[in-house]
């Protein structure tokens, strides 16, 4: 008696022979890759929708299922492309012998290859804002890998102690990832130009000749008029405010929020009109404290650079405290458009007062001569980061957050680590 075959032509030895896939497979695929990253960067994770990237390439939320199972599956095969497409850089730079050769390098492949999307010939890199909301395995692993490749990177990778190591590339890394958030303000022209500045800060930091590190003045962030920490606002300020740092604006629902506070919807109403009203509060707050430590710093006197250090450390150790968080601003990017237009301009105002605080201290030699309007960003992206420290600093305590992290950004990645 044969073997026997089943129907696909297949015997009981021998599996069935997967046929490989053709180029229009590939190319739809990677079609649907691309319109699934634009959607991502857009809406975040848990906004994205399978009609959303169908219809950007006129197809039915069917003709995506074909490739991909649910939207889950394709956002995590956005994500791992991304991060192959970042490890190709990495790799690609970690030839040099020189440390800030390696970062510098990074740096420029970064920039040109934001130039060749912009081209049309390469795809865009995905926003790992709020990754953590998919909360899948592989993705988790490749990006724990893609972090180590990068750690690599970093001046005195086997001299520095561990937490060093992580809290810098962290802290590189991020602001890697907040260039989107201003390149547009680049002229494409200028890209080797901007990223020749941004490496230079970031390898040689920002203090002047002659100056060292200052100590940092402990600023009130805090007045009179702040509720209590059990008045009801105040609560629904703080959990949607953790919520969307970590799961973005789409993941921070209504239920969550409630669940969180263990309030009913009917409780979330009666304190907020809706999920928009909350959201922008959140905005306001966090807006409001940036300033407070801005304007309380300024009181306070001294140079741009002492000023500036002031500032940074004060909305830092704010952020890492956990109790009443800084709302990410990178949460900005995935915010109804309707909102969002109002609060970029109260973002840009806050940077633009960061670039002018950097102006004064180039002015009184404590601030090297950077490219103000950069290391604007460069701040920011450093205060936004901080709120996710602690996952890759475990066991960090909170007064070494400025001998690890802060000062690595005015001293730059070049500097020795804090005895």
């Amino acid at each position: 008696m044969g073997i026997g075959v089943d129907q696909d032509g297949a015997t009981a030895e021998r599996p069935p022979e997967r046929r490989a896939p053709t180029r229009r497979f590939e190319a739809k695929r990677s079609a649907i890759l691309r319109s699934a990253v634009e959607a991502l960067n857009r809406n975040g994770v848990r906004g994205m929708t399978l009609g959303e990237v169908a219809a950007r390439l006129d197809l039915v939320p069917t003709g995506v299922i074909y490739y991909f199972r649910n939207k889950e599956d394709l956002a995590a095969a956005a994500f791992l492309k991304g991060l192959e497409g970042y490890e190709a850089l990495i790799s690609a730079s970690a030839r040099g012998e020189a440390d800030t050769g390696r970062v510098g390098a990074f740096i420029h492949a970064y920039f040109d290859h934001a130039r060749k999307v912009g081209l049309g010939e390469a795809d865009p890199f995905p926003v790992f804002n709020d990754v953590r909301a998919l909360n899948c395995a592989p993705v988790n692993l490749a990006y724990e890998a893609m972090f180590r490749s990068f750690r690599g990177l970093l001046t005195g990778q086997r001299a520095l102690p561990r937490l060093h190591r992580n809290a810098r590339a962290h802290l590189l890394l991020s602001e890697v990832f907040w260039i989107p958030a201003w390149l547009n303000q680049v002229e494409a022209a200028d890209y080797p130009r901007t990223a020749e500045r941004l490496a230079a800060l970031l390898t040689g930091g920002l203090i002047g000749a002659g100056h060292a590190w200052p100590r940092p003045r402990p600023l009130c962030l805090t007045h009179d008029g702040d509720p209590t920490a059990t008045a009801s606002p105040e609560l629904f300020l703080r959990a949607a405010t953790q919520l969307i740092n970590e799961e973005g604006y789409h993941g921070a629902s209504v239920e969550r929020i409630s669940a969180k506070l263990n309030v009913s919807k009917g409780a979330f109403y009666h304190h907020n009109e809706t999920k928009d009203e909350l959201v922008v509060a959140c905005f306001r707050r966090t807006f409001d404290i940036m300033w407070r430590a801005i304007h309380a710093a300024e009181r306070a006197g001294g140079t741009g650079l002492e000023v500036l250090a002031s500032t940074v450390v004060a909305l830092i150790e704010h952020q890492i405290q956990g109790d009443a968080p800084l709302l990410r601003t990178s949460a900005l990017t995935t915010v109804p458009e309707a909102i969002r237009e109002e609060l970029m301009r109260r973002f840009d105002r806050v940077s633009y007062r960061f670039a002018s605080i950097l102006c004064d201290g180039i002015a009184d030699g404590s601030v090297a001569p950077v490219d103000v309007n950069v290391a604007a960003q460069v701040i920011t992206a450093a205060i936004n980061a901080s709120a996710e420290l602690h996952y890759f600093t475990a066991g960090l305590e909170p007064a070494a957050v400025v001998d690890h992290y802060v000062r690595p950004l005015f001293e730059g990645f070049a500097s020795p680590a804090v005895a």
